[in-house]
């Protein structure tokens, strides 16, 4: 499962697939699970999967199981080669289909017995790689609409989805943004594209802008959960929307456009630069829409900044991440699951480049977080050595696939992992609370299913393996963690931060929406 997060997330990371070849039977099914969120993510990775022999089909085979057919619910494509010969046609369109169009899964099934078939060469059909993805751009006429409306606009918004980051459009992006002087909102892997501390972010006013926008422009970001679906009461009714995407598919998703851009986000953000630098158009820094969200922004900061500074043991999620963000380098890359530690850690945790922020995903995915990490860390080794991954889990995602912390140390990766402990998932129990509740009987019966055992020392697990961990519950502990793993980039580290098993998120405009970042 976590080999195939990570070769999803390499596929992201670099826009080529990345790789996972699993056994057959039950090691196909632990597999399902990159399969699916690599697809729902659009990301682009091929699955290839040993089966039993085509002879023993229907005989109760080895690890038999329906591998081809299961994985079409999936996959883009999943397929058996008819013969040996085939094999080399078959990659070149699982690769080919893996990138073009919307990103995916695919998933190729080899059985037992091809693997001491012989063939004579020449009857291998040899196919050449396929080209790199088709750009495709809007047209015109849509074009021209788009800026239009957006011309006309009184409270523009721009929501950048992670399909810009994909695309690689981070430089077309942030011309528009500074050309026509456009409040952004970047969604959480989209954090990058445009610095989050560019002047025009507005991500600290997120409810505010999506709420009473009249205009939005989505630069490959979906309708979906993460954005409540655009509908009421979170936006307005008579909402315009611009709707910039590379699948025909998704284009009036839940919401029926104002204008439609299928396109390449990349190419079709560098025809809207065209037209708007033909029109002259900036909006108003000084407009009613600036100052509300300039207001909101305010307020939010400062309340997040109350939290952060406080003083009281044991710590909430708000004094870890203000530290953690104060030391950590600034072109790290940020893994993060978790309930309350990933949504918060994404409001604390400013992104300044894109493709540099890896969570949880559209599938809302709890366990990527050590295979992820491990994925940047390996590409970051061949793109840019040096740069250190810093891997974010809350205490009970870090349980779902803690043990990846010996591959870290196996392959010595520049990964620091801190897991950020209230001792449940939400909300745990303190040492004492946990001692009085134990004394009513039979755990299984009366500790909460949400509580985890208090005091767990996971930066053992690190230490077991030849890393370094780290055991804290003092800012000036946490401080001098960060500090000494920040500086070693040749030793793995682990810090385990205990925090107040009831300390929660800063309350919500909106709490019935909390339960949606699980």
């Amino acid at each position: 499962q976590q080999a195939c997060y990570a070769a999803s997330a390499v596929g992201y990371l670099t826009g080529r697939p990345g790789v996972c070849l699993v056994v057959s039977g039950p090691g196909f099914l632990h597999a399902l699970g990159g399969m699916a969120n690599a697809t729902i993510n659009c990301w682009p990775l091929i699955v290839i999967g040993g089966s039993s022999d085509r002879n023993q089909e229907t005989m109760g085979a080895f690890q038999e199981f329906p591998q081809v057919e299961a994985g079409r619910l999936y996959n883009k494509l999943s397929v058996r080669p008819s013969s040996l010969e085939v094999i080399p046609a078959v990659i070149e369109k699982a690769v080919r289909t893996s990138i073009y169009g919307r990103p995916g899964s695919c998933y190729i099934d080899i059985p037992g017995d091809f693997v001491n078939l012989q063939v004579n060469k020449s009857s291998v059909k040899y196919v050449e790689c396929c080209l790199p993805p088709p750009i495709s751009m809007a047209e015109h006429s849509a074009v021209s609409k788009a800026a239009s409306i957006l011309t006309l606009s009184k409270q523009p918004l721009l929501i950048i989805g992670k399909g810009a980051a994909y695309s690689h459009a981070e430089n077309n992006i942030r011309k528009l943004v500074d050309l026509c002087g456009l409040p952004f909102l970047p969604t959480p892997m989209a954090k990058g594209v445009v610095p989050d501390n560019h002047p025009n972010c507005v991500a600290a006013a997120r409810s505010t802008a999506l709420q009473h926008a009249d205009v939005i422009v989505l630069l490959g970001a979906r309708l979906n959960w993460i954005l409540h679906f655009g509908l009421p009461p979170r936006f307005r009714q008579d909402v315009k929307v611009i709707q910039i995407d590379i699948c025909a598919e998704e284009l009036g998703n839940n919401v029926r456009p104002a204008a439609i851009l299928l396109g390449d986000i990349n190419a079709v953000t560098k025809q809207l630069l065209e037209e708007f630098s033909k029109r002259s158009f900036k909006y108003p820094s000084d407009s009613k829409w600036w100052k509300k969200l300039r207001v909101k922004m305010k307020d939010n900061e400062e309340r997040s900044k109350g939290l952060a500074l406080q003083k009281s043991l044991p710590m909430n999620y708000y004094t870890v991440f203000h530290h953690i963000r104060e030391l950590i380098p600034k072109d790290c890359i940020l893994v993060s699951e978790g309930a309350n530690t990933m949504d918060i850690g994404r409001t604390m945790l400013p992104n300044y480049y894109p493709r540099q922020r890896l969570d949880a995903g559209t599938f809302g995915t709890m366990g990527v977080g050590l295979g992820f990490a491990i994925a940047a860390a390996m590409v970051a080794k061949d793109r840019a050595p040096g740069k250190q991954v810093v891997c974010i889990e809350g205490d009970s995602a870090f349980g779902f696939s803690g043990m990846e912390v010996e591959t870290i140390c196996r392959y010595n990766l520049p990964i620091l992992i801190i897991v950020v402990n209230n001792s449940g998932i939400y909300t745990g129990l303190d040492a004492n609370s946990w001692k009085e509740v134990l004394k009513l009987g039979n755990p299984a019966q009366y500790v909460p299913p949400v509580s985890l055992l208090p005091n767990s020392h996971y930066e053992e697990m690190m230490s077991a393996f030849g890393g370094k961990g780290y055991f804290v519950k003092t800012p000036e502990e946490l401080q001098n963690a960060l500090k000494a793993s920040v500086t070693d980039k040749q030793t793995p580290s682990l810090i385990n931060v205990m925090i107040d098993p009831q300390s929660e998120r800063k309350k919500q405009e909106f709490p019935w929406l909390t339960r949606s970042n699980l």
